[in-house]
């Protein structure tokens, strides 16, 4: 939309609902967006396609993992996506409980961590300005903190030579296992939470912000109350 003349200035289409669309901060012409037809797109304002995108059920899928299976009792339909201030970083949460980091490179993003988060469907992500702090709502009643940063470690400080080094090493990979690398790159990492805190309802909103000097997370529900819980200091 554009606000000055109150007009639509761009529509872009998913072929299911879209569910979550985010600007990437720094970069007015840059966004991301997810939807129930489980897709995760790139998008510059100025082009009607998406720069890139994938499809988080394909990619299960090829994998061949003992996960995939369960997609389709629990496919990944994407609920909710959060840019890290960096806006190179983004996270997003779907109905198969997992969470999946993705790093933009250039005119394309690819994953850099999955892990299971819920055991339920995750239906909100939200970065903490600044840092790799991740908070996660989920159908499970949870609201969960991880440190998305130390488990990455120095690919998120250093994308390129990272990407350099996973090229380098797939070829060695696929010779040695009789698979492509990316099939055992695409197990779940077992990541633990910082902070959880037991809700107790399903959540469908969450935000951040500083009450008194301190950092609180704001959580809404099915009910009409908006449930406040201080966080840790970063």
């Amino acid at each position: 939309m554009d606000l000055e003349n109150k007009k639509v200035s761009r529509s872009l289409r998913h072929s299911n609902i879209c569910s979550s669309v985010v600007f990437r901060p720094q970069r007015p012409q840059s966004l991301v967006s997810c939807g129930l037809d489980m897709q995760v797109m790139l998008w510059n304002l100025q082009k009607a396609r998406p720069l890139w995108s994938t499809n988080l059920q394909q990619r299960e899928m090829e994998a061949d993992s003992p996960q995939s299976a369960g997609q389709f009792l629990n496919p990944p339909l994407a609920h909710s996506l959060s840019v890290a201030s960096c806006g190179n970083v983004f996270a997003c949460g779907a109905q198969d409980g997992k969470v999946r980091i993705f790093r933009v490179t250039g005119a394309k993003f690819e994953r850099e961590l999955e892990f299971q988060g819920h055991s339920l469907g995750v239906s909100q992500v939200l970065f903490l300005p600044g840092v790799y702090w991740l908070l996660t709502g989920g159908n499970d009643g949870k609201v969960l903190l991880w440190d998305v940063g130390s488990d990455i470690g120095k690919q998120l400080k250093s994308p390129a030579k990272s990407l350099q080094r996973r090229k380098a090493q797939a070829p060695a990979s696929t010779r040695k296992d009789g698979k492509l690398n990316k099939v055992a790159s695409n197990e779940p990492v077992k990541v633990l939470p910082k902070l959880t805190i037991q809700h107790g309802e399903k959540v469908n909103w969450l935000s951040c912000t500083e009450i008194k000097g301190s950092r609180r997370v704001l959580v809404a529900d099915q009910s009409s109350s908006v449930s406040v819980y201080p966080l840790p200091e970063l």
